[in-house]
């Protein structure tokens, strides 16, 4: 399917006048782009060198495979020139501070679903506990100064954000159907891993191929996790938690490297049809990629992320019959609890866990699901047909894992 974002006349001249000097222009070489970073920041010390191998791959598969326009290089460019410019200041706080390192982040709760199963919403409904710190969107665009819990609500940071996100809104007006947006809103950790260029969120954004089959497969995570665990002393050091709360897709792909990192954790797994996360998510990924990309494809998004999902599933199976999980350090939590009774599926984690479900954490989650109803923003509208992937083919796939967790099967038209 072509053109999934009708953009704007201004923005189509854009396109269509620089693309014959759009390399030249919005150069996607690595070692530019770090010293362009580095005069911006007014620092030289980006931290270890792990970054760089990713940040490699994905220029090299920016530049090959993703088909960018124009604008689509511009928004890639500065999305990395400010991981790079925040890995300096980052780098730069805990050289002047290095009592950020000597921070305890203590037992986080990592929601480790794949996307479109409800993550998003029970990680918005666990935020309104007191009690939980959640990474906030603000936080993790512009991480230093390191935020403080008294300007939570009015740091800066908030409105430039905001005002930059209503930018976007206005280029992709269906995408807050799909996904909210906003400063405020908790933040998913591929923001976080996104600073060592070793993010899922690229491979959403941008048809990147190469990159993502060596992030799925052969990348170091090791060192990727040392640094989500310093990224989140840095925003804990004058915003304490008592507990994070986390979540990503990402996280199914390495629950080995998330429990070696944080032995402590403790782990909520959300499950859907997976027929129908791919129809949601093929849709989804046809947006974004129609912001930057000349030409898209929802067939070959989708069967790009058949085999994808796939594996991260296979690979959550597999944690728990090696027992690299535990029973006693996960729950499972399926989308049509969510649906149907929410709170009580809440309580439920908070029991297993012997966490204390406050009065309070009740009250902001009632509060948040009335005022947030799922089609605030109009009714993200899909259908499975749409991917070109036989339906059988597609459940004998994933007969694994639903059989293991119990999944059961939904409509797959809207």
């Amino acid at each position: 399917m072509d053109d999934p974002v009708r953009l704007p006349f201004a923005v189509r001249a854009f396109n269509a006048g620089a693309a014959p000097f759009a390399r030249w222009l919005f150069p996607l070489d690595p070692e530019r782009l770090v010293a362009e970073a580095r005069r911006k920041a007014g620092g030289t010390d980006v931290g270890d060198d792990g970054f760089r191998e990713g940040l490699g791959r994905l220029c090299a598969s920016l530049e090959q495979e993703a088909d960018l326009t124009p604008l689509g290089r511009t928004i890639v460019r500065r999305d990395i020139l400010r991981c790079l410019v925040n890995r300096i200041e980052m780098q730069s706080w805990r050289q002047r501070h290095p009592e950020i390192a000597k921070q305890a982040i203590e037992r986080p709760l990592f929601v480790v679903g794949m996307g479109r199963t409800g993550t998003t919403i029970l990680h918005d409904l666990l935020a309104q506990d007191p009690a939980n710190r959640v990474p906030y969107s603000w936080e993790l665009a512009v991480p230093c100064p390191p935020p403080e819990r008294e300007h939570a609500h009015d740091d800066p940071r908030i409105a430039a954000l905001d005002a930059e996100l209503a930018g976007v809104d206005r280029l992709m007006p269906e995408f807050k159907k799909m996904h909210p947006m906003g400063a405020r809103l908790p933040q998913e950790c591929v923001a976080i891993t996104a600073h060592e260029f070793a993010s899922m969120l690229y491979q959403i954004s941008y048809d990147v191929p190469s990159y993502s089959a060596w992030l799925q497969r052969d990348a170091d995570l090791r060192p990727v996790y040392a640094a989500h665990r310093r990224f989140l002393q840095l925003l804990q050091w004058r915003w304490p938690a008592e507990r994070w709360v986390l979540k990503s897709p990402g996280h199914l792909w390495a629950l080995d490297r998330v429990l070696a990192e944080y032995p402590d954790a403790r782990l909520v797994q959300t499950h859907r049809d997976p027929l129908r996360v791919i129809a949601s998510l093929a849709s989804l990924t046809e947006t974004l990629r129609g912001l930057t990309a000349r030409r898209v494809d929802r067939r070959a998004i989708a069967k790009e992320w058949i085999e994808e999902i796939a594996t991260a599933l296979d690979r959550s199976v597999d944690a728990r019959q090696r027992g690299v999980v535990p029973p006693g350090r996960i729950v499972d939590f399926h989308f049509r609890e969510l649906l149907q009774d929410p709170i009580g599926g809440i309580r439920r984690i908070y029991a297993h866990y012997e966490l204390e479900f406050t009065p309070a954490a009740e009250e902001g989650i009632r509060r948040h699901l009335a005022e947030n109803p799922s089609d605030k923003h109009g009714a993200h509208r899909y259908r499975f047909s749409d991917t070109g992937i036989d339906v059988g083919e597609a459940r004998e796939r994933f007969r694994r894992y639903v059989e293991y967790f119990d999944v059961p099967a939904e409509s797959l038209e809207q």
